[in-house]
């Protein structure tokens, strides 16, 4: 079984749009903003690819050991993707959903496993432009990764909160915080993972999913948290993208300490309590309906509780994680940040007492880094 490690590894994935300078809306780019970041210099490990469709492009950084390495290659990818998309007649935006309406459907994909999904899921991935922030943490062993997953599950609503970053959807202001989360509930299987024994269970039950035509392959599990089918990771999947690296940084180092603390408590004999599928849903959507605006569902403890409440309950639960790996100042003054400012959500519906083009202006501006800001004040 693994153990808990202060250097366990990490990585980010982060999605984002492809607009047209001009207009704001989505552009199909994405091959020709490849073409180029090809011929650039990415950070150490680092990749960049296409997604779902050809207006999203995807950074994911190389295997890290700490949170600065994190900040650093996301601070350089997300530079050299917003030049690569400039030298394109293109724009990068880290944005849930697209803000403004696109000005023609997108085109469809042509072959291969995107064109797979497109004929699995018709309507439901016509127009999917939503972007997420993944993070992946290291465990070595996968029967240890399911039961880490299982821990997991209380604490995912949570983070959703932290990262809501999608209010708007094509011109819409949609009255959520996280309306990305909204559209991937949308697909068979989403949400939290059932709790299971073993990853021979987890295997067999993603399986069926596939043999009854709800899943394109094994790879496509919508779950929040999941085994990552080809890495030795623990993948969380719950975040929206960040408009700024700060928010994938507190998203990397709360999922480590996550996963230390469950290793802890495995080490310990101590299993993850069981959750109820319902009150789990209720959680997920009361996240992506009010952000940290509203008050948040405790799927433990099946009942409502301010959204600060359950994010100082998040901190006080991984402190002793987050500590060992020197990350709890960080992690302090990130989401002290984020009570003070507003999620990435708060700051789009603020900017659109200007116009939803306000939205877009900000979004360019805030999602290619050119210095770290300063962290909220205490108290």
């Amino acid at each position: 079984m693994s153990s808990p490690s202060a250097a366990r590894t990490l990585g980010v994935e982060e999605e984002f749009l492809l607009l047209h300078p001009c207009t704001g809306t989505t552009s199909p780019c994405a091959e020709r903003v490849l073409a180029r970041v090809r011929h650039a210099r990415l950070p150490d490990g680092a990749t960049v690819q296409r997604e779902l469709r050809p207006s999203q492009i995807e950074l994911a950084t190389g295997v890290c050991g700490d949170a600065a390495e994190i900040w650093d290659q996301l601070v350089a990818g997300r530079r050299l993707l917003a030049a690569a998309a400039a030298a394109e007649d293109c724009a990068l935006i880290a944005s849930g959903t697209p803000p403004l309406a696109p000005g023609s459907a997108a085109p469809g994909q042509e072959s291969g496993r995107y064109r797979g999904i497109d004929d699995t899921f018709g309507g439901l991935v016509g127009d999917y432009e939503a972007c997420g922030c993944h993070v992946h943490v290291g465990v070595e062993d996968r029967d240890t990764a399911v039961a880490v997953v299982n821990h997991l599950g209380r604490w995912l609503p949570v983070l959703l909160a932290l990262s809501a970053n999608s209010p708007f959807d094509r011109g819409h202001d949609t009255g959520y915080h996280s309306w990305r989360m909204v559209l991937q509930s949308r697909f068979p299987g989403s949400g939290l993972a059932p709790q299971f024994r073993s990853h021979d269970e987890w295997q067999r039950s993603v399986g069926a999913l596939v043999d009854c035509g709800a899943l394109v392959d094994p790879d496509q599990t919508f779950w929040l948290a999941r085994v990552s089918p080809r890495l030795p990771t623990v993948e969380l999947r719950v975040a929206d993208v960040s408009s700024t690296v700060e928010g994938s940084v507190l998203q990397a180092v709360l999922a480590r300490a996550l996963v230390d603390t469950a290793l802890t408590d495995l080490a310990c004999g101590i299993e993850a309590e069981p959750l109820s599928p319902q009150v789990c849903a209720a959680a997920v959507w009361a996240a992506s309906r009010y952000g940290l605006t509203g008050a948040l569902v405790d799927p433990l403890a099946q009942r409502r509780r301010p959204a600060g409440e359950l994010v100082a309950a998040l901190l006080a639960h991984v402190r002793p994680a987050l500590a060992a790996c020197g990350d709890e100042a960080l992690a302090g003054s990130l989401v002290r940040e984020v009570l003070w400012r507003g999620t990435g959500s708060v700051t789009q519906l603020a900017t659109a007492a200007d116009g939803l083009p306000a939205v877009v202006r900000s979004l360019m501006e805030r999602t290619v880094p050119s210095a770290r800001r300063e962290p909220a004040p205490a108290g």
